[in-house]
């Protein structure tokens, strides 16, 4: 049973251009990397058709080495003219990876990476969340009622596992929730006894039917390649016992219309300053 990522896409997409229909300020996007690879150059122009699709000015830079991203992103995020700034990771000197989200505005950190952002989720305050997180969550509550439900989240990373966990925290959601990593111990009885599972890990497959209890919601981070095919964390049996996001066309494409719906609010809210 497949969740239909591609009505609630929709639903945020038209969020956007009623956003943008109600503004004077033209909306702008730039996004940038550095020594990208074929994947990379892939995603940044399926960026650029789906913020011309919705009336947003997109621009691509490619940084010739760190130190320019630096002094661009510095640049960047002084520029009134930009609404959103997005980085394509990894980056080739992860070391600096921490240094070069803090030079994002965080006002327009629409990736929300920036330390500000990821400390404002202890307190509620989701403006800025990480991009999939907020999808995971903008799928879940069009999915479920998730109040009351036990959730597991395989993976701890600081865009996705951390940040999913504390927004399912929140007093609104009142989830009750446990992340799950690579020591994690007894992995089934946790995942199987959950309403909800949430998968980040990069494993092709990692999550069995036998992981998963009946009608339970899973939802699929995982972006790996196969054999040449694109295909997620968890495996194809699982559907026929739960509901799973689909890999592609699922989290990633609402996290892509989360993005573009964050530059069109920030050109908004610019717009009544």
């Amino acid at each position: 049973m497949l969740i239909d990522c591609k009505s609630i896409s929709n639903e945020i997409d038209a969020n956007t251009k009623d956003t943008l229909s109600k503004t004077s300020v033209k909306a702008k996007l730039v996004s940038f990397a550095v020594a990208p690879d074929s994947g990379t150059i892939s995603y940044l122009k399926s960026q650029k058709k789906k913020a011309s699709s919705l009336g947003i000015e997109y621009e691509m830079i490619i940084a010739t080495d760190v130190d320019e991203l630096k002094a661009l992103l510095k640049r960047c995020s002084k520029d009134s003219s930009v609404h959103g700034i997005f980085v394509s990771h990894p980056l080739p000197d992860k070391e600096s990876e921490l240094e070069i989200v803090q030079l994002v505005n965080p006002n327009k950190d629409i990736e929300g990476r920036n330390a500000n952002n990821l400390g404002m989720l202890i307190y509620g305050h989701e403006q800025f969340s990480p991009c999939t997180a907020q999808a995971v969550i903008e799928i879940l509550e069009r999915s479920t009622s998730i109040m009351g439900k036990k959730a597991t989240i395989i993976g701890r990373s600081p865009t996705v596992g951390m940040p999913v966990s504390l927004m399912l925290l929140k007093r609104e959601r009142s989830a009750t929730v446990t992340v799950c990593h690579t020591k994690t111990r007894n992995l089934q009885a946790i995942t199987k006894d959950s309403d909800i599972v949430v998968v980040a890990v990069g494993r092709a497959g990692f999550l069995k039917p036998e992981m998963v209890k009946e009608g339970a919601i899973v939802i699929d981070v995982g972006i790996n390649v196969v054999e040449g095919k694109i295909v997620g964390d968890v495996d194809n049996e699982v559907q026929e016992k739960a509901w799973i996001t689909p890999v592609p066309g699922g989290v990633g494409s609402v996290t892509t219309s989360v993005l573009m719906n964050r530059v069109a609010l920030n050109a908004a809210r610019s717009d009544k300053i």
